[in-house]
């Protein structure tokens, strides 16, 4: 089978900035963008819209000086509008090429939102890619509320679509903006579209509100599509857009005729990425991307995974940079524990195993979480041996927070026998802390875990008023593993999830 190649713009830097509370720096925005095109090797960008603010033309003009340099300016894409060359004098300041002009898809939004007639429409529009076109620059053309358009007002929409055919636009951008189609809809409009002009590029803009994005850009593949449009960790307006990470997958697994150069090992570091410059946390069950989505709960899912991976799927952890992992809680069975054994270097007995799976289950309905790095803490209590000993104890601590004055923290740590003391400075009670404990360490020159993640929450059933749990993701060189405490006072029980991270990398 011919496979047809399948254009990906991601719009995570202007699409996905519409989520609720999200805003790109400029240096974030640029990161982004080199990460898209040269690491997950996206085919185009979308990174801004024309005359929004300094900062995002700034932004611009970072991300198309650096695109210039690296040959791949008409990659970087620029929301552009019919205002009579207003936004192409900004993009011409800002040195990008390519617009992505927005224009009217739907006759209701004509007549209500700009008051004119399809004509008049049509008329301002021919100057702006005239415009376009002596200034160097290339034209896509998005039909805003295009979906609603086919719905209600078709024959509107294909006397524009006939009018395109005669304007010198590359690319025609079909959006369903409020999000409303059906995946059989999306199937039939697009294929009468394509069919009609054989010649022409069209993309599909896919919105999430009913959560059938990832179905309807499966639908408009099938139908003919030449493009497709998406956002990092589905970000966007309302419910966000159609998702990358989960688009990737369905093309390369269920759609054969399709063909995309999306590096799918990338998939996970710029979804982790871009969480962390938006504030936005990825849902744990997010497909491909999140954290639970390669983890085996249940005690038979695991055993079937040691009897020939009776439940594998095609959706193997490691095409996207990741690992399988084994849940240890009240599900867990004798292969979950043994799983996570192995990863430790560790061998029980069945006997043993048998006695650790008790204590964990009764963890378990305590709501209380066990990691890996736990086991051999439960080991040594369970049975009483010296699988794991303590030898880093944070024997004491002063912390201070004064209004006007920089937290401090005074810290006395005992390791292996022997007693160091250091005070340090930070942004915070806990920031200070762990500056006084890298005192220590360079002192001993040993490297401490570099912290990538730290999060609070309160256990389930619990109030304000009761235990907080702090859990801190670590990394040592190529390993991440996660250490939890439990307090009721915050900077408390980060300073005992940290005490286990020492014991861990003794």
């Amino acid at each position: 089978m011919q496979k047809r190649r399948i254009e990906i713009m991601d719009t995570t830097l202007r699409d996905g900035e519409q989520t609720s509370g999200v805003s790109f720096t400029s240096s974030e925005k640029l990161t982004l963008a080199r990460l898209l095109l040269q690491e997950l090797k996206v085919n185009r960008i979308e990174v801004a819209s024309a005359r929004v603010s300094e900062g995002e033309f700034e932004s611009v003009r970072q991300i198309t000086e650096w695109a210039a340099s690296e040959k791949l300016l008409d990659r970087v894409e620029v929301l552009s509008f019919v205002d009579g060359g207003a936004s192409l004098k900004w993009m011409e300041l800002a040195g990008a090429k390519v617009q992505n002009l927005l224009t009217k898809g739907s006759l209701n939004h004509l007549k209500y939102q700009l008051k004119k007639t399809p004509e008049e429409h049509f008329k301002d529009i021919e100057k702006v890619i005239q415009m376009a076109t002596e200034q160097g620059v290339t034209t896509n053309v998005y039909l805003e509320d295009w979906s609603n358009g086919m719905r209600n007002s078709p024959e509107y929409v294909f006397e524009f679509l006939d009018f395109l055919q005669t304007q010198d636009v590359k690319r025609i951008l079909l959006p369903d903006t409020l999000g409303i189609l059906t995946p059989r809809e999306t199937f039939a409009f697009l294929s009468e579209i394509v069919k009609k002009y054989p010649h022409q590029h069209f993309d599909f803009h896919g919105h999430n509100d009913y959560d059938l994005s990832v179905a309807n850009v499966m639908e408009a593949i099938k139908a003919g599509i030449h493009g497709l449009h998406l956002t990092v960790n589905g970000m966007g307006e309302r419910a966000g857009n159609a998702p990358l990470a989960s688009v990737v997958a369905v093309i390369n697994d269920f759609l054969p005729e399709a063909e995309i150069s999306i590096a799918e090992s990338s998939l996970f570091k710029v979804s982790k990425l871009v969480s962390a410059f938006t504030g936005i946390g990825i849902p744990s069950n997010k497909p491909i991307v999140g954290d639970n989505v390669f983890t085996q709960t249940a005690g038979i899912h695991a055993d079937g995974d040691n009897k020939k991976n009776l439940y594998f799927n095609d959706l193997l952890p490691e095409r996207f940079g990741r690992k399988r992992k084994y849940a240890l809680g009240k599900t867990s069975g004798k292969a979950n524990i043994q799983k996570n054994l192995q990863e430790l270097g560790l061998s029980l007995n069945e006997e043993e195993i048998r006695k650790v799976t008790a204590r964990i289950i009764e963890l378990g309905d305590k709501k209380e979480k066990v990691t890996k790095e736990d086991l051999p803490y439960i080991i040594s209590d369970v049975l009483g041996s010296d699988t794991h000993k303590q030898s880093v104890f944070i024997r004491s601590y002063v912390l201070t927070h004064a209004k006007g004055l920089q937290p401090s923290t005074t810290v006395s740590l005992e390791i292996q026998g022997k007693t160091y003391e250091e005070n340090a400075q930070g942004d915070g009670q806990f920031d200070a802390f762990m500056n006084a404990l890298r005192k220590v360490y360079r002192s001993l020159k040993i490297p401490l875990p570099t912290l990538v993640d730290y999060a609070v929450r309160i256990p389930p059933g619990s109030n304000s008023d009761a235990l907080c749990e702090t859990v801190i993701t670590w990394k040592e060189k190529e390993r991440e593993f996660t250490t939890r405490g439990l307090d009721s006072d915050q900077t408390v029980s980060a300073i005992k999830a940290t005490e286990k991270m020492l014991n861990i990398c003794q």
